[in-house]
């Protein structure tokens, strides 16, 4: 296989002539520039990109950690990360986890050996500090809103969008408000959990424990929403439900039994997907494609800690 050198023989130039040619070097005399490119030429001669990236040690590689890629959050999520990554000239590495935490160490051990140049957590079942441990290694950042110091942190406000999504339900007469969430032990969760209370204490009602309904990430979780509702001797009369896919379920299987939205259950969905504007469900209309990009620009850029969130907007349809 030719090389560098073999390049310098042909031409008759030095090693380094070589490299300052390929590496568009301005100020290389014109016949050496030219003799350089014939031996390419005739040589048939390629660099080694992988031996480039390394020589200034980098990969030019990201992973991206994420529990589903089937799911419209996470795909639209990627989507935004794939589409900054390209327009930097980054590859990614994808890690798909189902939350297995052996499968999100895989990538933390790849930066670890410099295998890739950083870590985009969108959902992490590892501990903080466990996570936290391997920035030694390279950038991490997490799409998350965490208060730690030592990675960067792109998310959307989860707090102030589901506080703003009770106060809308509320505002429209509702305080039997039940909620539907994903894991609850997760960061974004736990956010979405604290809002919740604060806008049943406002009103000063309880929180009944039977409108909480978990592990909610498809339309099947919601038809599972409707038939558990269905049996509840007191009913919510609206769901705050954190994801679009769920609510289109609920808001489906709600037809099939002849539950009518909004009238007997309103639904508030989050994340503004196609099917809500096809269904015409109610939603929290949140920026997912731009957290998507911020995330790859915070792996990239390493010069400093930085936390950014992104704001909402409530779109009202007619499902409340």
């Amino acid at each position: 296989m030719t090389n560098i050198k073999d390049v310098a023989r042909y031409a008759n130039v030095s090693v380094t002539t070589v490299s300052r040619v390929l590496n568009g070097h301005p100020y290389v005399k014109a016949e050496k520039r030219n003799a350089v490119m014939e031996a390419v030429q005739a040589l048939n001669y390629h660099q080694n990109s992988n031996a480039i990236n390394l020589s200034k040690g980098r990969t030019m590689l990201l992973g991206v950690v994420v529990p589903f890629i089937n799911h419209p959050y996470f795909s639209q999520l990627l989507h935004g990360i794939s589409i900054k990554a390209l327009e930097e000239g980054y590859t990614l590495v994808l890690f798909q986890t189902s939350y297995d935490r052996d499968k999100e160490l895989e990538a933390l051990e790849m930066l670890k050996h410099k295998q890739i140049d950083g870590v985009i957590i969108t959902s992490r079942a590892l501990p903080y500090e466990q996570v936290r441990s391997y920035t030694a290694y390279g950038a991490i950042v997490l799409c998350e809103d965490s208060e730690g110091g030592e990675m960067s942190t792109v998310s959307i406000d989860h707090y102030e969008s589901f506080l703003a999504g009770m106060n809308y339900l509320i505002e429209k007469g509702h305080r039997r408000i039940g909620y539907c969430i994903a894991r609850p032990s997760s960061p974004n969760s736990m956010l979405r959990l604290e809002a919740y209370e604060t806008a049943l204490q406002s009103i000063n009602e309880p929180i009944n424990a039977n409108w909480a309904f978990v592990q909610c990430l498809t339309m099947e979780d919601g038809e599972r929403v409707v038939h558990q509702y269905k049996h509840l001797r007191q009913k919510p009369s609206a769901f705050l439900v954190a994801s679009d896919q769920v609510a289109a379920g609920i808001w489906m299987e709600c037809k099939k039994q002849g539950i009518r939205v909004p009238q007997d259950l309103a639904i508030l969905g989050l994340d503004n997907h196609p099917i809500a504007r096809a269904l015409g469900l109610s939603t929290i209309d949140l920026p997912i494609d731009q957290v998507g990009r911020e995330l790859v620009v915070r792996a990239i850029d390493t010069s400093s800690i930085q936390k950014k969130k992104y704001g909402f907007t409530i779109v009202e349809r007619g499902s409340v």
